[in-house]
Parts: structure tokens; C-alpha cells; sequence
């Protein structure tokens, strides 16, 4: 069977951050911190905690706002981070929760009802918890059979969820696969870190993979898919059960997001070009026979390098959309959210690229055809 992806769904949160607002939020904790430390920076035993700008943060990653699911806690100099009530076992998790919200919408948007639907994908970068996995708490709200699993492949975990879910189609496994990307990214992040406290946003999306004989006429036809992962320590967070001892400071710093971004830019970027020009020459196509690619939303200055590279030139706002600048790295939702919000204006046998890549490294390709 042919698989197809008959819809899509966003779930954005209610309230946003400037970068104006982290910022002042971020300066004003590192002046307490700076008066709190102020004998040992006299003595040069500790370096003062630097401030942040916006012209600095616009610069580094094309970022100017960001939706969060708590703003209050993270704007707090006290606080710096996502509160986030803990709730009852008998209450659906938050992670689900907005899942469900986006997977709804795709369902919608699909004329599908949850009991037509076989299989359910939760692929994210964290999960809330290890178990009862977040995709089988998703599947019981939505009412569907079948079966549910977890996934985590960071930034690329949608591309590997669209090619999972699509490799189920071709083999007869199920014939309607709901992906979801919860991403309360914001619960990661270190927003005590200058180099990184504006990188992250909070989101959700879901992707409707189906087959096509099943799907309504208005669908993409998936014309392939690549995946490519190389070990790297670039992009890292020790979080985990392993660590959850540990006494207060202790390792504290990398149980959160921690990146060096210099080496993810120079060695990710002509990765996943080679990678995209790999896959089109497999497929027998050439860059000019994509109408847009929809790049991973996690710094504006890779994804213009990166569609370059493929182009051959500068792309267009129209090749190449963003919405980074104003719900930031949304980790793998982020390239789904430029899918869902530019591809209504194509046409029957208009061809894109949906593209994403992160820790791990990770990399996934999924190109697309406008269907008649």
C-alpha cells in the first residue's frame, strides 16, 4: 500500500515571551547572582554572570519570540523556569493532553474519526515519563484500538515517526498511523545559560499517515524517506532515573539542554545537505523539482546554508519558510509547524521536502507530492 499524508494538527500555547521580556528576566537573575557571588568575583575565583541582549539572541538564531506552556515561572529571576502543577494519575498528563489537542485537529482537518485510526506514534524529544508510554495514554483519550508506542530520536524524532508510520502502511500493518509531537521544550532548557536560555518554545503537532486508498482526495503522497544517525555528544542532556539521587548542584548543568553550537553548525550542516542531494538523486530528482522544503526550525543561519547548499543559491522565504521567529527551536515539532502553516497554496504534482535533524546526530528526509 501507498502511504499518504492525509492531514496535519497544531496545538500553540496561549502565552508567548518576547525576546524583549527574556531578556530583562534573564539580566536581572544575573545581576542576583552576581551580588550573591560578589567576594569570590572580587577574588577572580568566579567569572560575574554576563548579560543578554536581543540584538544578540536575533543574531544567533533568528528567534524573537517563543510560546510556553508557563510563562510566569520562567520570566521569574527567582524562578527561571516552567511551573508546571504536578497532577493525579487520574487526570491525562499534560504531555498527552496537548497531544490530543493537535492529533484532534488533524482528524478534523481529515474527515477521520478516532476509531478508524490503527496505530498511534508519540515522538518527541522528552517524554513526562517512562511509563505507561505518553502514546498509549494519547490513544485511550482519543478512543482508538489498536496499538500505541513511544519514540525519541531528539529533533528528528517526526521525520523517523512519518517513516515508521509509513513503513507500517506499506507493509499492511495498519492502514491510518497518528504521529504526535508533544514538545514542552521549555522544561529542558536552562534559561540561566546566556548561550542558550532563548533557543527553546513549547508546541504540539500530529501528522495523519494513512493509505492512500483510504485517504480523502486532498493528501500528500509520500515519494520517499532517508534516516541517517552518527553518534556525537554535541547536543546532549543526561537527564534521567539513573541521576535522580543527586545531590542538589551536583551535574546539574548538563541534566538540562547543553549544546556546543559551533561544532552542531559546522558539522550538521553539510551532513544533512549531502544527505538531501543524496535523496533526490536516489529519487531521480534535481533541486528544482521542490517547490518549498520545510527545514528544522532550530537556527535561521543553518537552514539558509543548508537550503544553499541544496539550491545551489540563496533561497526565498517561499522555498524555504520560517516560523523560528516566532515559536523558536519547537525541537521536532518545528519543521511540521512550517509544513502545516505553508504547503495550503500547492498544487496537484507540486513536490517539497520535509526536513529535520538534531542530537544524536539525527536526520530524516521526507519528500512529498501534492496529490490531484
Amino acid at each position: 500500500m501507498t502511504p499518504v499524508i492525509s492531514a496535519t494538527g497544531l496545538w500553540t500555547p496561549d502565552e508567548m515571551i518576547s525576546n524583549e521580556e527574556l531578556v530583562a528576566s534573564f539580566n536581572a537573575w544575573s545581576d542576583k547572582w552576581n551580588a550573591a557571588h560578589a567576594a569570590d568575583i572580587d577574588a577572580g575565583t568566579v567569572a560575574p554572570k554576563p548579560h543578554s541582549n536581543v540584538e544578540f539572541i536575533e543574531k544567533a538564531s533568528g528567534i524573537k519570540s517563543r510560546y510556553v506552556v508557563n510563562k510566569s515561572g520562567v520570566i521569574d529571576p527567582d524562578i527561571m523556569r516552567p511551573v508546571i502543577a504536578e497532577r493525579p494519575n487520574d487526570q491525562i498528563s499534560i504531555m498527552a493532553e496537548i497531544a490530543v489537542e493537535a492529533a484532534r485537529q488533524a482528524l478534523d482537518r481529515a474527515g477521520r474519526r478516532p476509531q478508524e485510526v490503527d496505530a498511534v506514534l508519540c515522538a518527541a524529544s522528552n517524554m513526562q515519563r517512562a511509563y505507561p508510554a505518553m502514546a498509549v495514554e494519547i490513544q485511550a483519550a482519543l478512543g482508538i484500538e489498536g496499538f500505541a508506542f513511544d519514540m525519541n530520536v531528539a529533533c528528528s524524532s517526526a521525520t523517523f515517526g512519518i517513516q515508521t508510520a509509513a513503513d507500517f502502511v506499506r507493509s499492511g500493518s495498519a492502514r491510518s498511523v497518528l504521529m504526535v509531537n508533544p514538545e514542552i521544550c521549555s522544561g529542558h532548557l536552562n534559561f540561566t545559560d546566556r548561550d542558550s536560555h532563548f533557543i527553546f518554545g513549547d508546541v504540539a503537532t500530529a501528522v495523519l499517515i494513512e493509505a492512500e486508498d483510504v485517504a480523502a482526495p486532498d493528501h500528500w503522497k509520500i515519494t520517499g524517506t532517508s534516516l541517517k544517525t552518527v553518534f556525537s555528544n554535541n547536543i546532549r542532556n543526561n537527564f534521567g532515573f539513573l541521576n535522580r539521587t543527586a545531590p542538589e548542584g551536583v551535574g546539574a548543568s548538563d541534566k538540562l539542554f547543553v549544546q556546543e553550537g559551533r561544532k552542531v553548525f559546522r558539522e550538521v550542516v553539510p551532513m544533512v545537505a549531502a544527505m538531501i542531494n543524496s535523496e533526490l538523486e536516489r529519487l531521480g530528482l534535481v533541486s528544482g523539482d521542490l517547490r518549498r522544503m520545510w527545514l528544522h526550525q532550530a537556527n535561521a543561519g543553518m537552514n539558509r546554508l543548508i537550503a544553499a547548499k541544496v539550491l545551489g543559491r540563496d533561497a526565498t522565504p517561499d522555498e524555504s519558510p520560517t516560523v523560528l521567529d516566532t515559536y523558536a527551536n519547537t525541537s521536532s515539532a518545528g519543521s511540521i509547524i512550517a509544513f502545516h502553516k505553508h504547503s495550503d497554496d500547492f498544487v496537484a504534482g507540486d513536490r517539497g521536502l520535509i526536513c529535520s535533524f538534531g542530537a544524536g546526530y539525527s536526520a530524516g528526509t521526507v519528500f512529498v507530492e501534492k496529490a490531484a
